[in-house]
């Protein structure tokens, strides 16, 4: 009879095997699978960016056709049943056998990694899509997914589950118009949520619109009994992109200064014009992708607006006895542009991937601007002077700040080394380890002092409603004592001197009232990070905490419900006998103990991280909400009144 094995022999096996390393061990994965295994490798992440990516994958497919020539319309439909389908006119996916792989190029596109028309810039000269992977990505990621393509008169179509053909592709009819259609429903064992927003997808495809003018695309939602549907196509392309983010802003000039010039390969278009306002707004894209961590795309045209404004003033005799040279911040205070290059292979960089590293297009970008605004502005002296007198007063705005901040400090208001009296900070000093709770009211801030964690976590309570900084410049801002307290404690210094990477925190959490002075001071804060801190929203360090609005009780046991479907549902699972129920109008009426529970503890809290995934719609919206212009406010609060579901009095 064996022996049984000891202990210390079990111990010595599980070693053996954990150190044993060689062919045997290296795993390959096969088609698809590698996505299956890793899709936020793939897709950024698997919550709500990621789901819609999935919809933005199959339409920069047929936006590359577009671009190319051959597409004018494109079609998004949020079906019954979780489905999505992209419908185009381009020339559709070819069908023919594929000379290397022996399928269906239809089926290799579909099925494969980095299998597409992109690569040798014969079939499309430049295209979109981020990571070269396409729509592969899509299928591997959805339950199941269905592509119909029309060339030469014939519908030829392939179904797929989970990524894998179920069956050869096939010829189902007859027709004459060409294009692909795409039906894809999202897995839900891979996302969090399969659940589309209309409004978050309205907004990538209108961007889209903008910069690919004639372009139409139509979004249509029939999920509900009412069906929803909206129609993005805007001629004017760039011209009307600027227009639209200013339409809530006073301009200083009526039309917005267009240029369109290619140079060694590289297209620049960009459109542009000045508000009233204090805010730079500079939108940036490479092959319709976002670069909200710029590149030398944007580095050449803040520095070609900046010496050829100066070199116009002095030529013109602009600047008067006591007025300084301009500098880029004086140059674009009010600014709002947009500015499209098209690169045959862009290379991006950054946090983020989206930062455009080609160090060429700078130069290029530099003379095309360079050239075309100091033919502009000879030929345009009205607009030229009401642009020097806008940066002029900007530059008199920056020195009166400079001269607030210098004041401040004698106050030691913003020395990182008099922090504010009501901070009460965490023990711990790495930022990466560290967060803080900006909190509304003393009772909340009390409550949440109380109740945190003090290693890690930092509390500041603020006291009322903090300026609105939409309407106000730097110097105003600055006098502003619970935004000093806020400079003061992030650490990070604010204007010309603001550092992201002197922040003393990595995540920065804004808890307030789930209430409308609730809202509205979150908002407010928010118009701050995002106008003057915007660097620490890009980098995904600003969120929105999320406290319960109910305390359910039956007997001696507590839930707690973060919205009223929440509420229904726990009400109905624990029987309407017997229960008590709680409505949290304020973060101040939990205890510590309930208040680390629900919305302070890392492992039960949910957290809403605040990013720019569209942020040339966050400006629109900042604007509306924040900005002087009453009526688009009011139009705002009509159209979305029917929308609210909890409204305290």
């Amino acid at each position: 009879m064996k022996a049984d094995r000891t202990t210390d022999d079990m111990d010595k096996s599980l070693k053996d095997k954990a150190n044993l390393y060689d062919a045997a061990t290296i795993q390959v994965l096969k088609g698809l699978e590698a996505v299956r295994r890793r899709p936020a490798m793939y897709i950024g992440d698997v919550g709500t960016r990621g789901l819609h990516h999935l919809v933005y994958e199959v339409v920069d497919n047929s936006i590359d056709e577009a671009m190319a020539g051959y597409c004018d319309t494109i079609s998004v439909t949020l079906n019954k049943g979780g489905s999505v389908t992209v419908d185009d006119n381009g020339r559709g996916i070819p069908v023919d056998l594929h000379p290397t792989q022996k399928k269906p190029a239809l089926e290799v596109v579909m099925t494969m990694l980095h299998a597409g028309g992109k690569f040798d810039h014969t079939t499309y000269k430049v295209s979109g899509g981020l990571h070269g992977v396409g729509v592969s990505v899509v299928n591997a990621l959805s339950e199941k997914c269905e592509v119909e393509v029309c060339r030469d008169g014939e519908v030829h179509y392939q179904k797929y589950k989970y990524g894998k053909p179920q069956g050869a592709v096939e010829k189902i009819g007859k027709r004459k118009k060409s294009g692909t259609r795409t039906t894809f429903i999202p897995d839900s064992e891979v996302f969090r949520k399969t659940r589309y927003s209309f409004d978050t997808l309205g907004s990538r495809l209108h961007e889209l619109a903008f910069l690919n003018a004639g372009l139409k695309i139509i979004l249509t939602d029939e999920r509900d009994d009412e069906i929803r549907q909206k129609e993005f196509y805007e001629k004017g392309g760039l011209e009307s992109f600027v227009k639209y983010l200013n339409e809530n802003k006073t301009a200083v000039f009526k039309r917005p200064i267009y240029l369109h010039k290619e140079r060694d390969s590289v297209d620049v278009e960009l459109a542009f014009q000045y508000n009233d306002g204090y805010t730079e707004n500079i939108f940036s894209y490479v092959n319709n992708i976002n670069t909200i961590e710029g590149g030398f795309h944007l580095v050449g045209l803040k520095t070609a607006l900046t010496r050829t404004l100066n070199n116009y003033a002095t030529k013109n005799n602009l600047f008067k006895n006591g007025d300084s040279m301009l500098i880029g911040e004086d140059a674009r205070e009010g600014i709002t542009g947009v500015l499209s290059v098209k690169v045959v292979e862009p290379q991006f960089e950054g946090q983020t991937k989206t930062k455009l590293g080609n160090s060429e297009v700078k130069g290029i970008v530099e003379s095309i601007v360079g050239e075309y605004l100091s033919s502009y502005l000879e030929e345009n002296p009205a607009v030229g002077k009401k642009i020097i007198d806008k940066c002029k007063s900007a530059a008199r705005s920056r020195e009166a700040a400079r001269k607030a901040r210098e004041l401040v400090r004698r106050k030691t208001a913003l020395e990182s080394s008099a922090l504010p009296g009501k901070l009460a900070d965490c023990s711990l000093t790495d930022p990466s380890l560290c967060e803080i709770y900006i909190v509304e009211g003393d009772s909340a801030g009390g409550s949440a002092k109380q109740g945190r964690d003090r290693k890690f976590q930092a509390i500041l309570p603020l006291k009322g409603k903090i300026l609105n900084v939409e309407k106000a410049r730097i110097d105003k801002i600055l006098a502003n004592e619970e935004i000093r307290a806020m400079i003061t404690a992030l650490g990070t210094g604010i204007g010309d001197e603001f550092n992201p990477e002197k922040s003393r925190y990595h995540k920065i959490i804004i808890m307030t009232d789930a209430d409308v002075d609730g809202s509205h001071i979150r908002t407010l804060i928010l118009t701050f990070f995002y106008r003057y801190m915007k660097p620490l929203v890009e980098a995904g360090q600003v969120y929105i905490a999320q406290p319960p609005l109910y305390l359910i009780r039956k007997g001696k046991q507590e839930h707690y419900a973060y919205d009223d479907d929440e509420r229904e549902r726990l009400i109905a699972r624990l029987g309407n006998s017997g229960i008590s129920l709680q409505r949290y109008k304020g973060l101040g009426e939990m205890n510590p103990e309930q208040l680390w529970k629900t919305t302070m503890n890392p492992e039960t809290r949910t957290l809403l991280q605040v990013d720019l995934e569209n942020a040339a719609e966050a400006d629109v919206m900042f604007t509306t909400l924040m900005g002087d212009q009453v009526a688009p406010r009011r139009k705002f609060i009509e159209e979305h009144a029917k929308y609210v579901r909890n409204l305290d009095v």
